[in-house]
């Protein structure tokens, strides 16, 4: 399944670029299209998935579908009219005292963020700084139909997570 592979790679690159502050962590693995946002929670000491997931129509009527490890899915519509408030949802689901595998969004130990072009600057894993930020979106011309969207769901979770590390991981 090639998208578990790519979440897994962003989630091995987020590990080996924060490893030294902490060696078990959880990671929020965020790609984030135009009308739609993939999501994974992967354990980084037994690279399991906790939870997986998918937000679509984002900015239409709006699908959120959750699954938790060895769960059924569950889908429900929801309101989304902006990556924020599906951000919100994802972190709102992954938190729920009935289906959750998260007691806090605090165990959230860093958040990868999938990223198509970084221009001839960015190869690797790298902190999203604002600075960094400013440099992709420099790039916009380069993948148009992936950069925007990409930026608009990273801030959406430096919003929603401001003192979560936010890593970008370019192909």
């Amino acid at each position: 399944y090639r998208s578990s592979c790519r979440h897994h790679r962003v989630a091995d690159a987020v590990v080996s670029f924060i490893r030294e502050k902490k060696s078990v962590m959880k990671i929020l693995v965020i790609n984030s299209g135009s009308s739609s946002l993939k999501y994974q929670v992967i354990d980084s000491e037994t690279e399991h998935v906790l939870a997986k997931g998918l937000c679509e129509r984002i900015g239409i009527d709006g699908v959120l579908t959750y699954q938790p490890a060895g769960q059924d899915k569950i889908k429900y519509e929801a309101a989304m009219p902006a990556h924020r408030q599906a951000v919100e949802l994802v972190l709102k689901q992954l938190t729920d005292p009935e289906n959750g595998v998260l007691k806090s969004i605090d165990e959230i130990d860093a958040v990868g963020h999938r990223m198509v072009h970084g221009g001839e600057k960015f190869a690797c894993s790298t902190l999203l700084t604002e600075e960094v930020l400013k440099t992709v979106e420099s790039c916009n011309d380069l993948a148009p139909l992936h950069n925007p969207p990409t930026l608009v769901g990273v801030a959406a979770c430096k919003e929603l997570l401001p003192t979560t590390p936010m890593v970008g991981v370019f192909d």
